[in-house]
């Protein structure tokens, strides 16, 4: 609340939020000049952002997602259904944990997934089918526990016989940077990216459940390699070459979307104030 200051039996607001001591300017002049709060009008970029979803399996799972939405029961929300997925990547991490007691945990580590998409790509689909969207509310949720699902998962598997822990860290890494990225995008131009290489999360999802099954049925577990004096395994190659193929989608989109945004937002010319001074002396005089 703003303080108030009787003087001269009136009640008057001043605003202390602009850095400027309005009150000690009034005493001096005894004459208090109330000044309103300053508004700025801000757009968040993301109310209306286009989605780009070009993934191999959008047209499938989008008419998926629609029949689950249209069967959910009433008291089902995107906030349940949100901290679903939080739970699917609780179950996904610790089946890698437990994994490296039995291997057979990785199967609980692959319903943790499935849970994972359930409850994350289903979210936003139930509002958009009934009508009840939150933009800026679902923006926050969605994406800042986004970052907590994915480092479960990671940190899992880093503790798995499936990954070293290091390389796991490193696929953590490349998927927060393609992550702040497409934030950053969505607030620049409006577009929220959410596949690269027609690849999207769903996509990514099913790649590890496709290694967690090879890791149990097939001798590829055991092989390992000895790169610039590391030991990896067969899985940690595979997954080193993921953040490479995703260091190099991010480095492409990056060069066309700087590209898009150096035509869209050009350099301005410096022009010392000297200049400009003298600029309009020079118009003043021909007037």
């Amino acid at each position: 609340m703003c303080p108030i200051i009787r003087n001269n039996s009136k009640m008057t607001k001043y605003n202390f939020n602009l850095g400027v001591n309005w009150e000690s300017k009034a005493q001096n002049k005894n004459q208090p000049t109330p000044r309103k709060p300053i508004k700025t009008k801000q757009k968040m970029g993301t109310e209306n952002a286009a989605r780009i979803q070009t993934s191999l399996l959008n047209a499938a799972e989008k008419k998926a997602l629609v029949w689950l939405a249209h069967r959910q029961p009433r008291w089902m929300t995107s906030d349940i259904l949100t901290y679903v997925g939080v739970v699917g990547a609780f179950v996904c991490g610790l089946g890698f944990a437990l994994s490296s007691f039995n291997i057979n945990f990785l199967w609980l580590s692959s319903l943790g997934l499935l849970i994972n998409w359930y409850g994350d790509s289903l979210d936003g689909t139930l509002a958009r089918v009934r009508g009840t969207q939150r933009p800026k509310y679902g923006f926050f949720i969605d994406h800042s526990i986004d970052s907590i699902t994915i480092t479960m998962m990671c940190i899992g598997a880093g503790f798995s016989p499936l990954l070293r822990l290091d390389v796991a860290l490193c696929v953590l890494v490349a998927y927060l940077i393609l992550s702040v990225y497409t934030y950053v995008c969505t607030i620049c131009t409006g577009e929220m990216r959410l596949t690269y290489g027609k690849l999207g999360p769903t996509e990514f999802r099913l790649i590890v459940i496709l290694a967690n099954t090879l890791f149990i049925y097939t001798p590829w577990s055991t092989l390992s390699y000895v790169v610039a004096g590391l030991t990896l395994g067969l899985f940690d190659i595979i997954a080193l070459c993921i953040v490479a193929i995703i260091m190099i989608l991010w480095t492409v989109q990056w060069l066309i979307d700087r590209h898009r945004l150096s035509h869209l937002d050009p350099l301005k010319e410096f022009i010392p104030q000297e200049e400009k001074c003298n600029t309009k002396i020079e118009g003043r005089k021909r007037a």
